[in-house]
């Protein structure tokens, strides 16, 4: 079995992120990492590839630097990777899914394939949805259990209350990991050392004959989210400390 997983070079969710120009930030000082929710994908392609056999490709699209969480990602116990080249710090989720499908054209197409269920940068929770129409795939997202056979994949998904709902879905399929899936393995120093040596084959967007322009969306403007306002104490008893709230949620905040 192949298996491909879709891993998103992000930056770290504690990082200090400023704006630079009017579309763009300062990536310079950034850590950046695999994106979070692509890990339960990793586990779960790598654990599969353990008990049923099989290549597990990591697929990445970004900058030249994303080899670095392409390693990371290797070391977790990933055979090969991808790497499709853009120097686009936020490429939309249409042309990045395109190039994906672009990639795994030239590659060979997989027997299945994992995303994370969104990525942490951008949330725009479409990329997953994209390749797979590309692809004429069933998928899933959100996935929090799943269970492989020869011809078919079982998954299960949280919708709401504590119900979860189970769907079958023929191979090929896309499968979007969420957190519950399982426990992303921390790769051990040999396993690190071993990953250097990995093959990472890569490309450009222009290869694939995609336009990294020819999105229908795009980002016009950043802005630094406002800093939080100093909190206000509320003192009295409850019944006035209710009624203060009430008046400065109408007066002073204008939200009710």
């Amino acid at each position: 079995m192949k298996i491909c997983v879709c891993v998103k070079h992000v930056p770290d969710t504690a990082a200090t992120i400023k704006v630079a120009g009017e579309a763009g930030f300062e990536a310079g000082d950034i850590k950046f990492i695999a994106n979070p929710y692509d890990e339960y994908g990793i586990e779960e392609a790598v654990t599969l590839a353990e008990k049923q056999g099989g290549e597990v490709v990591i697929l990445t699209v970004g900058p030249a630097d994303a080899v670095s969480t392409i390693r990371g990602a290797m070391a977790m116990g990933a055979h090969r990777a991808i790497l499709v080249k853009t120097d686009s710090q936020l490429l939309d989720s249409e042309t990045t899914a395109k190039a994906l499908k672009g990639a795994m054209d030239q590659d060979g197409l997989p027997d299945l394939i994992f995303t994370g269920k969104g990525s942490v940068d951008t949330e725009s929770f479409q990329t997953q949805y994209r390749l797979a129409g590309y692809l004429d795939m069933p998928v899933v997202n959100e996935v929090s259990a799943l269970t492989v056979e020869t011809d078919k994949a079982i998954a299960e998904i949280e919708i709401g209350s504590g119900e979860k709902q189970v769907i079958e879905l023929g191979l090929p399929c896309v499968i979007g990991a969420a957190k519950g899936l399982n426990e992303p393995r921390y790769p051990k120093f040999p396993d690190i050392m071993k990953a250097k040596k990995k093959q990472i084959t890569e490309m450009d967007l222009s290869g694939l004959g995609i336009d990294p322009s020819g999105g229908r969306v795009s980002i016009e403007k950043l802005e630094p989210a406002p800093e939080r306002t100093g909190a206000k104490m509320i003192e009295g008893s409850i019944e006035d400390q209710v009624t203060e709230l009430v008046r400065i949620l109408k007066e002073d905040e204008k939200v009710l």
